[in-house]
């Protein structure tokens, strides 16, 4: 449980971020929860479906670099974002094991 509330963090993160980009809105040196914004849509295709990829290195170093903690407390104050963003939690839950990182902070 702690392990997929914490990947959720980010991957949310990585969606909020995505759309951010997208319009404009993000500088790419910004940085979230000691995450960049490129760190974070690095991970972006290994979380939505219907074909994941694996994540990249990238994305392994974004999630081995983060504030887990900080990424907890985003995710809890926008609750069900993910899915809207089109990012599928289960995946976003596996990213830490994906990634051979030890187990998230619990969240």
């Amino acid at each position: 449980m702690e392990k997929k509330m914490a990947t959720s963090a980010l991957v949310l993160l990585v969606a909020v971020l995505a759309v951010g980009h997208l319009g404009g809105e993000v500088e790419a040196q910004q940085v979230l929860c000691n995450v960049s914004q490129e760190g974070l849509l690095a991970c972006k295709s290994a979380v939505t479906r219907p074909n994941p990829a694996i994540p990249s290195s990238a994305c392994c170093a974004a999630v081995a670099n983060a504030d887990l903690q900080c990424l907890c407390n985003f995710k809890n104050t926008n609750p069900g974002a993910m899915r809207f963003m089109g990012i599928d939690p289960e995946l976003a839950m596996q990213l830490p094991n994906k990634c051979s990182l030890p187990t998230p902070v619990k969240c």
